[in-house]
This record gives C-alpha cells, structure tokens and sequence, in this order.
C-alpha cells in the first residue's frame, strides 16, 4: 500500500513540473512573438471518449474533417438540394444500391457525406439506414 502512495504522490510531482516546463515554453513563445497568448482550454466530450465507432455515429456531423469523402456514389449528387419528400422510388433505388453494396461501418459516413454535399436522404430508406448507424436525427 505504501509503494502505490510513493507512486501516486511521484506521478503528481512529475505532472506538477511538467505543467512548469510546459507554461515556461509557452511564455518564451508568447515573448517571441510566435504565440498571441495562451492556448484556450477546450472542454472534453465527457460523454464519448473517442475510443467507440458509437461516438461518431452519435454525431454524424462531428466529424475530424469536414473534407467530402465520396463511397463510389458520385450520381448522387444530381440530388443536392432535394428534399427527403422529392425521390422517386427509382430515385431512391440509387441510394439503396450504393447503401447495400458498402460495408456496415461505412455508413455513418456515407451519412455525413450526403449531409456535407447537401444530399437529403430519401425517406423510404431512412428506417434502414437507421438500422445500421442508429440515429434518428437526420433532416
């Protein structure tokens, strides 16, 4: 038990100076001219942790970039600035052969693909996509 406290206190030491040599770099930065001011603290998503595929699917517009990455469905974007209601069912047969030909753990970004290209999602094939990224809001 008293190795763990030596450790933990030790731990702390280390962080404690870490966090001095890390403000003392940021001063001569700031001295220099090549930083403004201090970084601003950003708050943590304590509800994700970054380690889960669910997280992203949570959030389909969080993504790390917001670069358009195509899943072989360039002839989608004739659609961009159709409404959900507008498709044919022909029209949402094209949706549905690139959904069906792609794998379960693309989807979500296929999604995000569509939102960021401006593509609404047909709504005779919304419930199953919803299936597979299991989100509900979509516009």
């Amino acid at each position: 038990m008293g190795v763990l406290i030596v450790f933990l206190i030790a731990i702390g030491i280390i962080a404690f100076l870490a966090g001095i040599l890390r403000n003392k770099k940021i001063d001569k930065k700031i001295e220099s001219g090549e930083l403004e001011s201090y970084p601003e603290v950003k708050e943590v998503d304590t509800e994700c942790c970054g380690q889960h595929s669910i997280c992203e699917k949570d959030s389909l517009l969080a993504a790390v970039s917001k670069e358009i990455e195509y899943y072989d469905d360039e002839e989608l974007d004739q659609f961009i600035g159709y409404s959900p209601e507008d498709y044919s069912e022909k029209q949402a047969d094209m949706f549905r052969d690139v959904f069906y030909t792609m794998q379960e753990t693309d989807v979500a970004g296929w999604v995000r693909s569509l939102m960021l290209r401006g593509i609404g999602l047909p709504n005779s094939i919304k419930d199953e996509v919803f299936l597979i990224v299991g989100e509900r809001r979509f516009h």
